[in-house]
């Protein structure tokens, strides 16, 4: 709750919490063009009423590739890592 705007204090934290959730979902979707100009997000954000549509695949990987070339020959032989990471944050 947070990083939610001081004049949303009159707004339930979960109806908040998802409206930016959902606007922030639509902000990041996998095609540009169907991501919403920043005008539109303000609107979204600043309207009680506003209709959010159903945000679509967002734009991110879960698969890396990455090139590795060895110096004593010219092949270029691909090196796929199917691994996931978990970063936890910590406060100061």
């Amino acid at each position: 709750m947070e990083i939610i705007d001081i004049l949303m204090e009159n707004v339930p934290a979960s109806e908040a919490l998802s409206r930016c959730t959902q606007v922030g979902l639509l902000c990041v979707q996998k095609h540009p063009e169907e991501r919403p100009l920043m005008s539109s997000v303000l609107v979204m954000l600043d309207s009680e009423n506003a209709a959010l549509p159903q945000p679509k695949e967002p734009g991110f990987y879960t698969e890396r590739a990455f090139i590795k070339t060895n110096s004593s020959s010219t092949s270029i032989k691909p090196n796929v890592s199917t691994g996931m990471t978990v970063t936890t944050l910590h406060g100061r």
